[in-house]
């Protein structure tokens, strides 16, 4: 059975932990996160963008899918289903398919539409149990064709957003979606910590997990953090994985060209990819 994200976010900030959010691109992926979720008694969010749930079929595929394998692969921990990245629309569409959280990113708005638009969403997500994520100012790199310049968030509109009644809090530090460049310049812990100051216990969230150093991550978990979004170092664990097997030739041996057999090495890739994040986080043993 699914959950919303409230139980695990406050758990996860008074035990100074965060709980990966792994986003999914297909059944291998899915299946390789959640085996890794229950191997260490974790809890996990399992992140689908808008562009993702197209691919995978719709929103209701999507549910439809994580509901059954979480039944049929005996999943005991703690699982959430949430739309990464959601627009005004896309939100409303993922909360009648069936999704237990919701993010709805309105940082492109001016800051009274956003905070219109988060009411709105807010006020339906409580009627159906749902918990609510939102976003000030915009991360950096490209999410589903929204780009991001890796904005710093002005402590006194979290606090406005988080006022609203929202569950968990995006907040631009200075992360980046994707590759970090050779320039990068490294989080902004001293807005993270005024943030933090400014909306009082409010579970924030770190997007962007994927090349952040570990001491950062640690960093910002000690300030609040308490859900972390890893997608782009999954693909790339899965796409070596997946590569190596090819140009070893073992698609050519036997019935190597099975997909089963193919995509193994790269659902192992993303297990051990997932477990190592877990590991960083602080969520192992947590369910």
């Amino acid at each position: 059975m699914l959950v919303n994200v409230k139980d695990m976010m406050i758990k996860a900030r008074d035990g100074k932990y965060a709980v990966g959010q792994f986003n999914i691109n297909n059944l291998e992926w899915t299946k390789a996160i959640l085996l890794t979720a229950e191997e260490n008694k974790s809890p996990v969010i399992l992140g689908v963008s808008e562009g993702a749930a197209k691919y995978m079929c719709g929103f209701k595929t999507v549910a439809a899918m994580v509901s059954a394998m979480i039944e049929d692969l005996g999943i005991t921990v703690p699982v959430a289903l949430h739309l990464d990245h959601g627009s005004y629309e896309g939100a409303k569409k993922a909360m009648e398919a069936g999704f237990s959280s919701i993010m709805f990113d309105g940082s492109h708005y001016a800051i009274e539409e956003n905070i219109a638009k988060t009411k709105e969403i807010i006020d339906l997500c409580a009627a159906k149990g749902l918990s609510v994520e939102a976003e000030v100012g915009a991360i950096g790199g490209e999410e589903d064709g929204v780009v991001g310049n890796g904005e710093v968030a002005d402590p006194a509109e979290c606090k406005t957003i988080a006022d609203l009644g929202v569950d968990i809090l995006a907040a631009g530090i200075g992360n980046i979606h994707g590759k970090y460049p050779s320039n990068w310049a490294g989080l902004r812990f001293d807005v993270l910590e005024a943030i933090n100051n400014a909306t009082v216990g409010m579970p924030l969230v770190l997007h962007g997990g994927t090349g952040i150093p570990d001491e950062m991550v640690q960093k910002a978990i000690s300030l609040g953090v308490c859900k972390i979004n890893v997608n782009t170092e999954c693909q790339l664990s899965f796409q070596e994985a997946t590569r190596a097997y090819i140009e070893a030739g073992k698609d050519r041996e036997g019935k190597g060209f099975d997909p089963r057999k193919l995509l193994a090495p790269g659902g192992e890739a993303i297990k051990a990819k997932v477990k190592e994040k877990m590991d960083l986080f602080g969520s192992i043993g947590k369910a």
